[in-house]
């Protein structure tokens, strides 16, 4: 019977990307209740006990804010002002990403993670187009249908645009805070 991969050669790691992002409730450098289940799903669903199998790919998407003078007093600003912002950002991140990379290399899963900005949408189609993972993992935050017209969802924008399956992973009821914006 003939074998896809030579004798004495494993074959590659599965390499899921997982989409991550801060908690609108508790800020950075919490993970949403999203993120977080969806991390944990992709780890007793897929993953199990065969670490070595898998390569996670963590990807947050950083909205830039608006009129770039989120974290100031005043309109007034120097250059300087704004490399602080772009620091603290960046930091922020970082933080978040920690979460998911310290857990993954303790229970000795190999990961790569790291930080984009823009619109979430365009950005995971674009980074999924570019890394070409095996499948892409998404938490949902469960907007109902009045919100979902105005706003509009990540996951299912994600599931008719990327080249990869895609799994959306919903929160468990006991999970979603009263208003699903607050995640």
């Amino acid at each position: 019977m003939a074998s896809s991969s030579s004798a004495g050669e494993e074959a590659p790691p599965t390499r899921i990307m997982i989409g991550v992002n801060e908690s609108s409730i508790r800020g950075y450098p919490h993970p949403s209740i999203s993120s977080r289940t969806a991390f944990d799903w992709t780890l007793q669903r897929i993953v199990r006990s065969n670490a070595a199998g898998f390569k996670l790919l963590f990807l947050h998407v950083q909205i830039p804010d608006e009129d770039g003078f989120d974290d100031m007093d005043s309109i007034y600003a120097s250059p300087d002002d704004f490399q602080s912002m772009n620091q603290k950002e960046k930091i922020r991140g970082i933080h978040l990403l920690q979460y998911f990379v310290e857990h993954s290399h303790q229970l000795g899963i190999q990961c790569e993670a790291w930080i984009r900005k823009g619109d979430p949408k365009e950005v995971i189609c674009q980074e999924v187009k570019k890394v070409q993972p095996d499948m892409l993992v998404v938490g949902s935050r469960g907007l109902g249908p009045f919100q979902r017209v105005f706003v509009g969802t990540v996951s299912e924008y994600l599931v008719k645009h990327v080249d990869c399956p895609v799994v959306t992973i919903k929160r468990k009821a006991d999970e979603a805070p009263y208003d699903p914006i607050d995640d």
